[in-house]
């Protein structure tokens, strides 16, 4: 594995970002043509938390957080922290001293493929985290690995500087080439779902709103009127 840290990337505009705050990770990947999910084993620590930022990649080694540390340094206001694993770890490789400084530095969360700890802490400092796991086991320090790389994390390839959603449903991640694509679906996505709700809320029945009815009747749905018709099927 290459040894490597890189300084600068290119990252989402402040506007751009803005502008993603305004969907969920629902939607975004519904967008994406129901792609770009990371693995749904990444879950928040705490709930009712929305993040948009761009993507610092770290790759490091199982029980190892050195990395982490490295990558820190190198963020801007913005940035989410995407933390992939060599090999499979639940340590807890980030507590409340990394976010602490991640804070600093203006990090807007992390999302990491192994563990984190001082969860108690962590709520208290405000500061969100999508893991694999909860875990007190300590890391070491001794193994480089590299930072601003492409990366798999979760089962989903991103490289340094995609934008990266999360919330309460999961992480998703929006190549930086397709950003204005998804930007324009998601929105016309939320239309949609807006004027479905209106529907829905009036009484329309979900099948007429999405035009349901025939395909059911060609699968060869039957409707009875009552389970005394059920012996005559």
């Amino acid at each position: 594995m290459e040894k490597i840290a890189v300084k600068k990337i290119s990252r989402a505009s402040k506007e751009l970002l803005e502008k993603f705050s305004n969907y969920g990770v629902s939607t975004i990947h519904e967008a994406l043509g129901q792609s770009g999910l990371l693995n749904p084993y990444l879950r928040p620590i705490y709930s009712n938390v929305h993040v948009v930022g761009s993507a610092i990649t770290v790759l490091t080694h199982p029980g190892d957080n050195w990395m982490i540390h490295v990558a820190l340094e190198l963020c801007l206001p913005g940035d989410i922290l995407v933390v992939a694993c060599s090999g499979d770890s639940n340590h807890g490789m980030f507590g409340d001293l990394l976010a602490t400084s991640a804070i600093a530095h203006g990090v807007v969360g992390l999302i990491i493929d192994a563990g984190c700890r001082d969860v108690k802490e962590l709520r208290s400092l405000a500061f969100p985290v999508w893991a694999k796991a909860i875990s007190a086991k300590g890391t070491l320090k001794r193994k480089l690995g590299s930072v601003n790389i492409p990366i798999r994390c979760a089962g989903q390839f991103i490289n340094p500087g995609d934008i990266i959603v999360a919330d309460d449903d999961g992480v998703v991640c929006i190549p930086m080439q397709r950003a204005d694509e998804i930007l324009k679906k998601s929105t016309l996505r939320m239309e949609l779902e807006d004027f479905k709700r209106k529907q829905l809320s009036s009484g329309v029945s979900s099948i007429d709103i999405n035009r349901m009815r025939s395909q059911l009747e060609t699968s060869g749905l039957k409707y009875l009127e009552s389970t005394n018709d059920l012996k005559n099927v």
